[in-house]
Protein backbone atom coordinates (compact mmCIF):
# COMPACT_ATOMS: atom_id res chain seq x y z
CA UNK A 1 0.00 0.00 0.00
CA UNK A 2 1.17 3.60 -0.75
CA UNK A 3 0.69 6.18 1.69
CA UNK A 4 -2.84 6.99 0.89
CA UNK A 5 -4.27 3.84 1.27
CA UNK A 6 -2.42 3.02 4.49
CA UNK A 7 -4.69 6.54 5.47
CA UNK A 8 -7.72 5.36 4.35
CA UNK A 9 -7.39 1.68 6.19
CA UNK A 10 -6.91 3.48 9.20
CA UNK A 11 -9.57 6.01 9.16
CA UNK A 12 -11.76 3.13 8.27
CA UNK A 13 -10.87 1.37 10.84
CA UNK A 14 -11.74 3.73 13.17
CA UNK A 15 -15.45 4.77 14.67
CA UNK A 16 -13.95 8.24 15.43
CA UNK A 17 -11.82 10.61 14.81
CA UNK A 18 -11.30 13.94 16.43
CA UNK A 19 -10.50 15.83 13.93
CA UNK A 20 -10.19 13.42 10.96
CA UNK A 21 -9.33 16.93 8.79
CA UNK A 22 -5.89 17.81 11.04
CA UNK A 23 -5.47 14.25 10.91
CA UNK A 24 -5.38 13.59 7.42
CA UNK A 25 -3.41 16.33 6.85
CA UNK A 26 -0.86 15.47 9.75
CA UNK A 27 0.01 12.39 8.35
CA UNK A 28 0.43 12.98 4.46
CA UNK A 29 2.72 15.51 5.71
CA UNK A 30 6.62 14.31 6.32
CA UNK A 31 6.67 15.18 10.02
CA UNK A 32 7.60 12.38 12.32
CA UNK A 33 4.33 11.99 14.36
CA UNK A 34 4.26 11.15 17.81
CA UNK A 35 1.53 8.63 18.40
CA UNK A 36 0.79 7.54 21.87
CA UNK A 37 -1.05 4.36 22.91
CA UNK A 38 -1.88 4.16 27.03
CA UNK A 39 -2.30 0.81 28.68
CA UNK A 40 -2.77 0.63 32.52
CA UNK A 41 -0.67 -2.46 34.39
CA UNK A 42 -3.84 -3.48 36.70
CA UNK A 43 -3.18 -6.93 35.72
CA UNK A 44 -0.16 -8.71 33.26
CA UNK A 45 -1.64 -9.44 30.70
CA UNK A 46 -2.44 -7.71 27.51
CA UNK A 47 -5.48 -9.27 25.14
CA UNK A 48 -6.84 -9.53 21.92
CA UNK A 49 -8.56 -6.41 22.81
CA UNK A 50 -5.41 -4.46 23.05
CA UNK A 51 -4.41 -5.64 19.59
CA UNK A 52 -7.48 -3.31 17.53
CA UNK A 53 -5.14 -0.37 17.92
CA UNK A 54 -1.63 -1.74 18.30
CA UNK A 55 -2.11 -3.47 15.06
CA UNK A 56 -3.18 0.01 13.77
CA UNK A 57 -0.24 1.76 15.38
CA UNK A 58 2.03 -0.82 14.13
CA UNK A 59 0.96 0.45 10.39
CA UNK A 60 1.66 3.99 11.61
CA UNK A 61 5.52 2.50 12.77
CA UNK A 62 5.53 0.83 9.41
CA UNK A 63 5.43 5.18 8.05
CA UNK A 64 7.99 5.87 9.91
CA UNK A 65 6.33 7.72 13.17
CA UNK A 66 7.13 7.26 16.58
CA UNK A 67 5.08 5.45 18.91
CA UNK A 68 5.35 5.87 22.86
CA UNK A 69 3.58 3.11 24.23
CA UNK A 70 2.43 4.73 28.08
CA UNK A 71 2.25 2.16 31.05
CA UNK A 72 0.25 3.68 33.28
CA UNK A 73 1.82 2.41 36.51
CA UNK A 74 0.74 5.48 38.09
CA UNK A 75 -2.95 6.07 37.06
CA UNK A 76 -2.99 2.29 37.56
CA UNK A 77 -3.05 2.82 41.16
CA UNK A 78 -6.56 4.59 40.76
CA UNK A 79 -7.91 2.62 38.15
CA UNK A 80 -9.62 3.50 35.27
CA UNK A 81 -13.19 4.28 36.55
CA UNK A 82 -14.55 4.21 33.18
CA UNK A 83 -17.90 2.52 32.57
CA UNK A 84 -17.52 1.10 36.32
CA UNK A 85 -20.30 1.19 38.85
CA UNK A 86 -18.49 1.89 41.73
CA UNK A 87 -14.92 2.40 42.97
CA UNK A 88 -12.34 0.15 41.82
CA UNK A 89 -9.81 -1.39 44.41
CA UNK A 90 -6.53 0.94 44.87
CA UNK A 91 -3.50 -0.91 43.72
CA UNK A 92 0.20 0.17 45.17
CA UNK A 93 2.59 1.43 43.03
CA UNK A 94 4.51 -2.05 43.84
CA UNK A 95 1.55 -3.98 42.79
CA UNK A 96 1.00 -1.85 39.11
CA UNK A 97 4.97 -1.85 38.41
CA UNK A 98 5.18 -5.61 38.56
CA UNK A 99 2.60 -6.15 36.33
CA UNK A 100 3.87 -3.81 33.83
CA UNK A 101 7.13 -5.80 33.85
CA UNK A 102 5.42 -7.59 31.15
CA UNK A 103 4.30 -5.21 28.69
CA UNK A 104 6.97 -4.63 26.45
CA UNK A 105 7.36 -8.33 25.68
CA UNK A 106 4.01 -8.60 25.34
CA UNK A 107 3.31 -5.18 23.16
CA UNK A 108 6.81 -5.72 20.79
CA UNK A 109 4.55 -9.18 19.69
CA UNK A 110 3.16 -6.49 17.69
CA UNK A 111 5.20 -3.39 17.35
CA UNK A 112 8.70 -3.15 16.24
CA UNK A 113 10.58 -3.02 19.66
CA UNK A 114 13.92 -1.27 17.95
CA UNK A 115 11.51 1.80 17.12
CA UNK A 116 8.99 1.57 20.25
CA UNK A 117 9.26 3.82 23.17
CA UNK A 118 8.10 2.46 26.02
CA UNK A 119 7.47 5.15 29.07
CA UNK A 120 5.55 4.90 32.32
CA UNK A 121 3.46 7.76 33.83
CA UNK A 122 5.07 7.80 36.99
CA UNK A 123 8.15 9.30 35.42
CA UNK A 124 6.36 12.94 35.39
CA UNK A 125 3.65 12.45 37.62
CA UNK A 126 5.17 11.29 40.41
CA UNK A 127 7.12 14.46 40.23
CA UNK A 128 4.44 16.79 40.75
CA UNK A 129 4.03 18.93 43.83
CA UNK A 130 0.79 19.56 45.68
CA UNK A 131 1.42 23.27 43.74
CA UNK A 132 1.17 20.95 40.37
CA UNK A 133 -1.69 19.00 41.23
CA UNK A 134 -4.04 21.88 41.79
CA UNK A 135 -2.59 23.53 38.77
CA UNK A 136 -4.15 20.91 36.78
CA UNK A 137 -7.37 20.64 38.50
CA UNK A 138 -7.83 23.77 37.57
CA UNK A 139 -7.71 23.00 34.22
CA UNK A 140 -10.88 21.32 33.85
CA UNK A 141 -14.74 21.87 36.39
CA UNK A 142 -16.71 19.13 38.26
CA UNK A 143 -19.63 19.86 35.81
CA UNK A 144 -17.09 19.06 32.71
CA UNK A 145 -16.19 15.79 34.80
CA UNK A 146 -19.57 14.89 35.35
CA UNK A 147 -20.40 14.58 31.24
CA UNK A 148 -18.96 10.96 31.48
CA UNK A 149 -22.17 8.87 31.95
CA UNK A 150 -20.08 6.53 34.31
CA UNK A 151 -19.90 9.45 36.69
CA UNK A 152 -23.19 11.13 36.19
CA UNK A 153 -24.85 8.08 36.55
CA UNK A 154 -23.36 7.61 40.12
CA UNK A 155 -23.87 10.92 40.73
CA UNK A 156 -27.64 10.78 39.86
CA UNK A 157 -27.77 7.41 41.82
CA UNK A 158 -26.13 8.39 44.77
CA UNK A 159 -23.18 6.44 44.31
CA UNK A 160 -20.22 7.59 45.81
CA UNK A 161 -17.24 8.60 44.31
CA UNK A 162 -14.05 9.17 45.38
CA UNK A 163 -12.86 12.38 44.42
CA UNK A 164 -9.41 10.62 43.35
CA UNK A 165 -11.51 9.50 40.45
CA UNK A 166 -11.79 12.50 39.38
CA UNK A 167 -8.38 13.04 39.11
CA UNK A 168 -8.28 9.95 36.60
CA UNK A 169 -9.00 11.32 33.38
CA UNK A 170 -6.69 14.60 34.01
CA UNK A 171 -3.81 12.31 34.58
CA UNK A 172 -4.25 10.10 31.69
CA UNK A 173 -4.66 13.43 29.70
CA UNK A 174 -1.53 15.01 31.35
CA UNK A 175 0.49 12.14 29.75
CA UNK A 176 -0.16 13.67 26.38
CA UNK A 177 1.74 16.85 27.73
CA UNK A 178 3.97 14.92 28.96
CA UNK A 179 4.95 13.29 25.82
CA UNK A 180 3.75 16.31 23.16
CA UNK A 181 2.01 14.02 21.49
CA UNK A 182 0.45 14.47 18.29
CA UNK A 183 -2.24 11.26 17.59
CA UNK A 184 -3.33 9.30 20.65
CA UNK A 185 -6.00 6.45 20.02
CA UNK A 186 -7.48 4.29 21.92
CA UNK A 187 -10.92 2.21 22.85
CA UNK A 188 -14.74 4.09 22.71
CA UNK A 189 -14.76 3.42 26.73
CA UNK A 190 -11.33 6.25 26.22
CA UNK A 191 -12.76 8.37 24.17
CA UNK A 192 -13.81 11.16 27.04
CA UNK A 193 -10.40 10.79 28.71
CA UNK A 194 -8.30 11.33 25.32
CA UNK A 195 -10.39 14.15 24.96
CA UNK A 196 -9.67 15.98 28.14
CA UNK A 197 -5.87 15.01 26.59
CA UNK A 198 -6.78 17.59 23.74
CA UNK A 199 -8.30 20.24 25.78
CA UNK A 200 -5.32 19.73 28.23
CA UNK A 201 -2.57 20.21 25.44
CA UNK A 202 -4.70 23.53 24.30
CA UNK A 203 -4.40 24.67 27.97
CA UNK A 204 -0.87 24.27 28.48
CA UNK A 205 -0.06 25.80 24.85
CA UNK A 206 0.87 22.97 23.21
CA UNK A 207 -0.71 21.89 19.46
CA UNK A 208 -3.65 19.79 19.97
CA UNK A 209 -3.94 15.99 19.56
CA UNK A 210 -6.00 14.40 17.19
CA UNK A 211 -7.78 11.15 18.59
CA UNK A 212 -8.37 8.21 17.00
CA UNK A 213 -11.12 5.64 18.34
CA UNK A 214 -11.38 2.19 17.80
CA UNK A 215 -14.50 -0.28 18.56
CA UNK A 216 -13.98 -2.73 21.06
CA UNK A 217 -13.49 -6.36 21.53
CA UNK A 218 -16.68 -7.89 23.28
CA UNK A 219 -15.19 -10.78 26.08
CA UNK A 220 -15.77 -14.11 26.12
CA UNK A 221 -19.06 -14.08 27.89
CA UNK A 222 -20.23 -12.10 24.70
CA UNK A 223 -21.89 -9.54 26.83
CA UNK A 224 -18.95 -6.97 28.31
CA UNK A 225 -15.82 -5.43 26.72
CA UNK A 226 -13.03 -7.57 27.15
CA UNK A 227 -11.49 -6.62 29.70
CA UNK A 228 -8.55 -7.62 32.20
CA UNK A 229 -10.72 -6.89 35.77
CA UNK A 230 -13.37 -9.62 34.29
CA UNK A 231 -11.27 -11.89 33.43
CA UNK A 232 -13.22 -12.37 30.02
CA UNK A 233 -10.14 -11.86 27.93
CA UNK A 234 -7.59 -13.73 25.49
CA UNK A 235 -3.90 -12.68 26.80
CA UNK A 236 -1.71 -12.40 23.73
CA UNK A 237 0.95 -14.34 25.92
CA UNK A 238 -1.06 -16.97 27.10
CA UNK A 239 0.21 -20.39 26.16
CA UNK A 240 -1.35 -21.78 23.01
CA UNK A 241 -2.71 -24.23 24.11
CA UNK A 242 -5.07 -21.47 26.67
CA UNK A 243 -5.57 -19.16 23.42
CA UNK A 244 -6.83 -22.19 21.29
CA UNK A 245 -9.40 -23.50 24.14
CA UNK A 246 -10.64 -19.93 24.69
CA UNK A 247 -11.12 -18.78 21.23
CA UNK A 248 -13.40 -22.28 21.55
CA UNK A 249 -15.02 -20.92 23.96
CA UNK A 250 -16.07 -17.72 22.18
CA UNK A 251 -20.01 -16.91 21.29
CA UNK A 252 -20.47 -18.29 17.51
CA UNK A 253 -22.40 -14.64 17.06
CA UNK A 254 -19.48 -12.58 17.91
CA UNK A 255 -16.58 -14.91 15.95
CA UNK A 256 -16.93 -12.25 13.03
CA UNK A 257 -16.41 -9.06 14.98
CA UNK A 258 -12.90 -11.25 16.74
CA UNK A 259 -12.00 -11.90 13.00
CA UNK A 260 -12.42 -8.34 11.83
CA UNK A 261 -10.88 -6.45 14.76
CA UNK A 262 -8.16 -8.77 15.66
CA UNK A 263 -6.66 -10.55 12.20
CA UNK A 264 -6.00 -10.13 8.38
CA UNK A 265 -8.08 -12.91 7.15
CA UNK A 266 -10.16 -11.69 4.21
CA UNK A 267 -14.32 -10.98 4.60
CA UNK A 268 -14.76 -13.56 2.33
CA UNK A 269 -12.82 -16.34 3.61
CA UNK A 270 -13.93 -16.11 7.20
CA UNK A 271 -17.60 -15.31 6.26
CA UNK A 272 -17.38 -18.85 4.43
CA UNK A 273 -15.66 -20.64 7.80
CA UNK A 274 -18.70 -19.22 9.86
CA UNK A 275 -21.59 -20.15 7.31
CA UNK A 276 -19.75 -23.79 6.53
CA UNK A 277 -18.82 -24.77 9.87
CA UNK A 278 -19.41 -22.65 12.92
CA UNK A 279 -17.43 -25.28 14.53
CA UNK A 280 -14.32 -24.88 12.54
CA UNK A 281 -14.48 -21.47 12.24
CA UNK A 282 -13.75 -21.55 15.40
CA UNK A 283 -10.75 -23.34 15.41
CA UNK A 284 -9.35 -21.39 12.35
CA UNK A 285 -9.56 -18.23 14.49
CA UNK A 286 -8.31 -20.38 17.32
CA UNK A 287 -4.80 -21.43 14.95
CA UNK A 288 -4.71 -18.24 13.46
CA UNK A 289 -4.11 -16.38 16.98
CA UNK A 290 -1.65 -18.94 18.03
CA UNK A 291 0.04 -18.64 14.52
CA UNK A 292 0.10 -14.48 14.81
CA UNK A 293 1.37 -14.67 18.88
CA UNK A 294 3.40 -18.38 18.83
CA UNK A 295 4.02 -19.16 15.47
CA UNK A 296 3.20 -21.85 13.21
CA UNK A 297 5.17 -24.18 15.37
CA UNK A 298 2.79 -23.81 18.63
CA UNK A 299 -0.42 -24.69 16.87
CA UNK A 300 -0.45 -28.57 16.32
CA UNK A 301 0.54 -29.10 19.85
CA UNK A 302 -2.32 -26.45 21.39
CA UNK A 303 -5.11 -28.08 19.15
CA UNK A 304 -4.14 -32.24 19.92
CA UNK A 305 -3.45 -31.21 23.74
CA UNK A 306 -7.13 -29.38 23.98
CA UNK A 307 -8.78 -32.66 21.41
CA UNK A 308 -7.35 -35.10 23.76
CA UNK A 309 -9.01 -32.96 26.85
CA UNK A 310 -12.28 -32.79 24.92
CA UNK A 311 -12.23 -36.46 24.80
CA UNK A 312 -11.96 -37.10 29.02
CA UNK A 313 -8.12 -38.08 28.43
CA UNK A 314 -4.94 -36.91 29.50
CA UNK A 315 -2.61 -35.18 27.71
CA UNK A 316 0.97 -35.94 26.97
CA UNK A 317 3.72 -33.62 27.52
CA UNK A 318 2.34 -32.40 30.54
CA UNK A 319 3.94 -30.38 33.68
CA UNK A 320 5.99 -32.50 36.14
CA UNK A 321 6.49 -32.02 39.63
CA UNK A 322 9.57 -33.85 41.89
CA UNK A 323 8.63 -34.78 45.45
CA UNK A 324 10.94 -35.79 48.01
CA UNK A 325 9.73 -39.14 49.27
CA UNK A 326 10.31 -38.08 52.80
CA UNK A 327 6.63 -35.92 51.73
CA UNK A 328 5.14 -39.08 50.57
CA UNK A 329 2.38 -38.58 53.88
CA UNK A 330 1.09 -36.05 52.37
CA UNK A 331 -2.25 -34.83 52.04
CA UNK A 332 -3.85 -34.29 48.81
CA UNK A 333 -4.40 -31.10 49.77
CA UNK A 334 -1.06 -30.89 51.15
CA UNK A 335 0.31 -31.54 47.70
CA UNK A 336 -2.09 -29.48 45.21
CA UNK A 337 -0.09 -26.67 47.00
CA UNK A 338 2.85 -27.64 46.51
CA UNK A 339 2.79 -28.36 43.16
CA UNK A 340 1.32 -25.18 42.78
CA UNK A 341 -1.93 -26.10 41.15
CA UNK A 342 -3.63 -24.02 43.96
CA UNK A 343 -2.35 -20.92 46.10
CA UNK A 344 -3.97 -22.31 49.71
CA UNK A 345 -4.96 -25.30 51.67
CA UNK A 346 -8.30 -23.18 51.74
CA UNK A 347 -8.34 -22.78 47.76
CA UNK A 348 -7.42 -26.65 47.58
CA UNK A 349 -10.19 -28.08 49.72
CA UNK A 350 -12.76 -25.55 48.03
CA UNK A 351 -12.57 -26.90 44.78
CA UNK A 352 -12.49 -30.69 46.53
CA UNK A 353 -15.84 -30.00 47.93
CA UNK A 354 -16.89 -28.52 44.29
CA UNK A 355 -15.50 -31.51 42.58
CA UNK A 356 -12.79 -29.82 40.49
CA UNK A 357 -10.08 -31.90 41.46
CA UNK A 358 -9.14 -35.50 40.27
CA UNK A 359 -6.18 -37.74 40.88
CA UNK A 360 -5.44 -40.36 38.08
CA UNK A 361 -8.44 -40.06 36.65
CA UNK A 362 -10.58 -40.15 39.54
CA UNK A 363 -12.68 -37.48 41.57
CA UNK A 364 -11.44 -36.90 44.83
CA UNK A 365 -14.55 -36.51 46.98
CA UNK A 366 -12.55 -35.92 50.31
CA UNK A 367 -10.66 -32.82 51.83
CA UNK A 368 -8.39 -35.59 54.06
CA UNK A 369 -7.83 -37.56 51.44
CA UNK A 370 -3.89 -38.64 51.50
CA UNK A 371 -1.61 -40.18 48.50
CA UNK A 372 -2.40 -44.06 48.84
CA UNK A 373 0.75 -46.72 49.29
CA UNK A 374 0.07 -47.77 45.50
CA UNK A 375 0.30 -44.20 44.35
CA UNK A 376 3.76 -44.49 45.73
CA UNK A 377 4.69 -47.17 44.82
CA UNK A 378 3.72 -46.95 41.07
CA UNK A 379 5.54 -43.40 41.55
CA UNK A 380 2.94 -41.98 39.09
CA UNK A 381 0.58 -39.61 39.87
CA UNK A 382 -1.13 -37.08 37.97
CA UNK A 383 -3.15 -34.66 39.45
CA UNK A 384 -5.95 -32.74 37.48
CA UNK A 385 -7.70 -28.99 38.42
CA UNK A 386 -10.69 -28.58 36.51
CA UNK A 387 -10.68 -29.54 33.17
CA UNK A 388 -7.50 -28.26 31.39
CA UNK A 389 -4.61 -28.19 33.82
CA UNK A 390 -2.51 -30.82 34.99
CA UNK A 391 0.40 -32.19 37.04
CA UNK A 392 2.75 -35.26 37.00
CA UNK A 393 4.12 -36.14 40.51
CA UNK A 394 6.96 -38.06 40.56
CA UNK A 395 8.94 -39.26 44.25
CA UNK A 396 12.57 -38.96 44.17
Amino acid sequence: MDKNEKIELIVRKAVQIFNEDSLREKLKSDKKLVIKFGADPSRPDLHLGHTVPLRVLKLLQDMGHEIVFVIGDFTAMIGDPSGKSKTRPQLTFEETRKSGETYFKQVTKILDKDKTKITYNSEWLNKMNFKDVLELTGKYTVARILERDDFNNRFINKIPIGVHEFMYPLMQGYDSVAIHADVEMGGTDQTFNLLVGRELQKDYGQPQQDVIVFPLLVGLEGKEKMSKSLDNYIGIDEEPFVMFEKAMKIPDECLESYFQLTTDIKKEIYQKWIEDDIVNAHREFGKEIIRMYHGDDCITEAIEKYDTIAKGSIPNNIEQCVIDKSDSELSIVDLLVKTGLVASKSEGRRLIEQKGIKINGELVNDVNQKLTEKNILENKIILQKGKNKFIKVCFK
